[in-house]
């Protein structure tokens, strides 16, 4: 398929019903060539969410623990998380890739596409009954489909898996009930991103309800210089600069990672005093406000940009997902930023 065939009554009609929320009433997929055109476009954005996921997790030197040599796409639809996965971490890494979704369509289409791109690989469709015994758990974009007692079933299957990656749309909504997921399997497992500790979520604090986790991936560069990208946004609404996501990255307490440093809160590598940017800094003339999380709560602070010249040059040009930071907090007045560096 290229940007010519494109099948704007399809993409219009499963937009419409991802936006609507009524994507969830009924396999959505009718045809391959739905597949195929979401494939195409915005499972390629989804895609691009994923990436900035898994490039933070290389900066964390986190890999899938070695113990488990399969994957699960949950809700796979086309697949894009699962390839996406075994691009980032190497399918020599895995023996088995499982997929499972409500639509025999799409775990055909997503079973087509990682062979063309795994010919080697071990592809088979899940029995959910039977899952693999050590397995990554992938999910992306489901959340807001789910009734709650879908949402305990899947929660009960990441229960049994050796580590999570969940990817969702960033919104207010989807994010809080990621949240709600962090706070029933924390017990069980290690909480490797995006939180900065294993404490509970400060965003369910009372006066934290206006936040929520998320951050924003980057396009690839050149994006905005391909007219067919630009003409699909045009068409489609799509503001190609914002990607908004949350997410969740899980292993389990007695999974070690295969990487070169676990990262756990047993032996961490990233500092107790490291705080992470929800969302973006919003830059001002002379200061930068910020919502920062840390193992203390999420807090509202302000930089002025006359107290750390170069630190505030640095959040104003600030690439779409910053790092974790470490913060000099004013000693007489906490919500005040005196200094600080990326972690």
């Amino acid at each position: 398929m290229d940007w010519t065939q494109l099948d704007w009554q399809a993409l219009d009609r499963l937009r419409d019903g991802f936006i609507k929320g009524t994507a969830a009433v009924g396999p959505y997929w009718r045809t391959p060539a739905d597949l195929a055109n979401y494939d195409m476009t915005y499972a390629e954005r989804i895609g691009w969410k994923w990436d900035a996921v898994l490039s933070e997790l290389r900066r964390r030197n986190w890999t899938p623990p070695a113990s488990a040599r399969a994957l699960l796409d949950w809700g796979c639809g086309s697949g894009v998380a699962s390839r996406r996965v075994l691009r980032a971490f190497g399918p020599e890494n895995f023996d088995t890739l499982h997929l499972w979704d409500h639509s025999p369509l799409a775990r055909d289409f997503a079973a087509q596409a990682a062979r063309r791109d795994f010919p080697d690989l071990k592809i088979e469709h899940s029995a959910l009954r039977t899952p693999p015994s050590a397995f990554v758990l992938l999910l992306s974009h489901v959340i807001n489909e789910l009734s709650d007692a879908s949402l305990a079933e899947l929660t009960a299957l990441a229960r049994r898996a050796g580590a999570v990656i969940w990817v969702e749309p960033g919104t207010h909504a989807d994010s809080r009930a990621l949240v709600s997921v962090r706070e029933k399997l924390r017990v069980d497992f290690d909480i490797v991103a995006p939180c900065a500790h294993a404490a509970p979520c400060g965003l369910l604090a009372p006066g934290a309800e206006r936040h929520w986790c998320h951050n924003f991936a980057e396009p690839p560069r050149n994006i905005y210089a391909d007219s067919d990208w630009v003409k699909f946004g045009k068409r489609a609404g799509v503001d190609l600069r914002s990607l908004p996501y949350s997410f969740l990255v899980l292993q389990k307490k007695s999974a070690p990672s295969a990487g070169t440093a676990r990262v756990s809160r047993a032996d961490s590598v990233v500092p107790d005093a490291a705080a992470r940017i929800i969302g973006r800094p919003r830059i001002h003339k002379a200061h930068a406000a910020i919502c920062s999380c840390d193992a203390g709560g999420v807090n509202d602070l302000t930089l002025y940009k006359r107290d750390a010249t170069v630190l505030f040059k640095q959040l104003d040009r600030a690439p779409a997902h910053p790092p974790l930071y470490i913060w000099k907090r004013d000693p007489s007045n906490p919500s005040k930023i005196l200094g600080g560096a990326p972690s």
